[in-house]
C-alpha cells in the first residue's frame, strides 16, 4: 500500500472540501487557524498511536524541542479564531445606519487599500450589506430585515447545539474538553449542553455529558453540520478501523468497510430513474430498521457497555452531463 500517495489524495479532496465550506451561503470563514489547528490535532492522534514524540516530532521533520515549543504554543491558543478582513468589515457596517466608503478606509487605514475594495465588493455582490452612490461617497448598510450579519445569526446557536450534542453521543465528555474539540468559547458550548440538558437531549454525571441518541431528521436545516459532520466522521472511523485491524482491503465477509458504485446511464433512459432512486430506498430501509432497534432497546433496556453500537453511512451524489458534454456528443 502506497500510504504517502494516499494521504496526499485525501488531504487534496479535503481541502476541496473545506474551501467549499468556508464560503457556503456567501460566508467567507476565517482560514488563518486552519494550518496550526491541523497540526495539532494531527500531533495528538499520532501520539495517541502510542508513536512517542522524538519519532512524531521526527515526522514532521522537526527537531523534538521544535516539536515540543511548537505544540505547547498551539495548545495554549486553542478556541482562538483569527477574524478575517471581511469579517471586521461586515461587523463595522452592521454597527452603523450607514457607513460611507470613506470612513471605512479610514476605519481600517492599516489594511492595503485594495483589499477593502475587494472584500466591499464581494460583500455587495453576494447581497450581505447594500451600496448607494459612488466613489469615495458609497454609503453602505445591512438590508432592513438583517438583524446582524449572516455569521453572527441565531443559527449559530443552533447548529452548536447539534455538534454538541453528536459530540457527547459518540464520546462522553466534559464541557472544557468539549470547547478545545469544538473550538469554540466555553461559555458558548455550556450554554448549548444547558440547553440540551433541559429537553432531555443530554445527561451529567460528575461534569461529564453525555447522550443516550442523536437524530437529526430528515428536511431540517438546523443541524445540518452536525449531520455532514457525523457522516464524514463515520467513514474516516470505518477507515481507521480497517487499517487499525492490519488488513487495508475488503473481503465479502467484512461488517467494518465500505463500497463506492458509480452507475452510468444515458439520460432520460428507464434505468435513470431506478438508479436516481437508490438513495431514497436505502434510506427508507434504514431508517426502518433503525426504528425497529430503537423499539427493542424501549422494551430490552442495555447498559452501554453491553451494546454493539454499528454506524451505517451512505450517500449519494448525481453529476449531471456538462454543456461541455453535450456539444461533444452533438453530430
Amino acid at each position: 500500500m502506497d500510504v504517502k500517495l494516499l494521504i496526499d489524495a485525501v488531504m487534496r479532496q479535503t481541502t476541496v472540501l473545506i474551501a467549499q465550506l468556508s464560503t457556503a451561503a456567501g460566508i467567507r470563514a476565517p482560514l488563518a487557524h486552519i494550518a496550526d489547528q491541523v497540526f495539532l490535532d494531527l500531533a495528538a492522534a499520532i501520539e495517541e498511536q502510542g508513536v512517542r514524540r522524538k519519532v512524531a516530532a521526527d515526522m514532521f521533520g522537526l527537531a523534538l524541542r521544535t516539536y515540543q515549543k511548537k505544540v505547547q504554543r498551539l495548545t495554549g491558543s486553542v478556541g482562538e479564531r483569527d477574524r478575517t478582513l471581511w469579517e471586521a468589515v461586515l461587523d463595522h457596517v452592521s454597527e452603523r445606519p450607514m457607513a460611507s466608503r470613506r470612513e471605512i478606509l479610514e476605519h481600517f487605514r492599516r489594511d492595503p487599500e485594495g483589499d477593502l475594495a475587494a472584500v466591499l465588493s464581494d460583500l455587495v455582490e453576494q447581497g450581505v450589506v447594500l451600496a448607494t452612490g459612488r466613489g469615495p461617497s458609497t454609503r453602505y448598510r445591512l438590508p432592513s430585515d438583517a438583524d446582524r450579519a449572516l455569521i453572527a445569526s441565531g443559527e449559530q446557536e443552533e447548529s452548536l447545539e447539534a455538534l454538541t450534542w453528536l459530540s457527547v453521543y459518540r464520546q462522553p465528555s466534559s464541557a472544557s474538553r468539549l470547547a478545545a474539540q469544538l473550538t469554540v468559547e466555553e461559555t458558548a458550548v455550556k450554554r448549548a449542553l444547558a440547553s440540551l440538558q433541559a429537553d432531555g437531549r443530554v445527561l451529567e454525571k460528575g461534569g461529564v455529558f453525555s447522550a443516550e441518541s442523536c437524530v437529526v431528521p430528515v428536511g431540517a436545516e438546523a443541524g445540518w453540520e452536525a449531520a455532514v459532520f457525523d457522516h464524514f466522521g463515520a467513514m474516516s472511523r470505518a477507515i481507521a478501523a480497517k487499517l487499525r485491524r492490519g488488513r487495508p482491503r475488503s473481503e465479502q465477509a467484512d461488517v467494518v468497510g465500505g463500497a463506492t458504485l458509480t452507475f452510468e446511464v444515458p439520460k432520460g433512459s428507464e434505468l435513470e430513474p431506478e438508479v436516481l432512486g437508490l438513495l431514497a430506498r436505502v434510506r427508507a430501509q434504514a431508517n426502518e430498521l433503525w426504528q425497529r432497534s430503537q423499539e427493542l432497546h424501549e422494551r430490552q433496556p442495555t447498559p452501554p457497555e453491553q451494546r454493539v453500537k454499528v454506524t451505517f453511512y451512505f450517500g449519494q451524489n448525481v453529476e449531471e452531463p456538462s454543456a461541455e458534454d453535450k456539444a461533444e456528443n452533438e453530430p
